[in-house]
């Protein structure tokens, strides 16, 4: 390794806002598919979806968050 690669990268915070809004929208599909999925499954798998949705809207919530955060800097 040289120099250069032990640098650290620059702190570039100028797109979070934008990569946060996809990581929500993504999230958001996600849950979509597996509701269309639950319709054809049921037991512990579709228990275990339930659960990941319930995860995936705490994570929603806290991207929006991180979103409000960066848009007051």
């Amino acid at each position: 390794m040289t120099e250069k690669d032990k640098q650290p990268k620059p702190d570039d915070r100028s797109d979070n806002y934008d990569k946060l809004q996809s990581m929500v929208e993504d999230t958001a599909q996600n849950i979509e598919k597996s509701k269309e999925t639950m319709e054809h499954i049921s037991g512990k798998d579709k228990e275990a979806l339930q659960e990941k949705n319930k995860r995936r809207k705490a994570a929603i919530n806290h991207f929006e968050q991180e979103m409000e955060d960066e848009s007051e800097n």
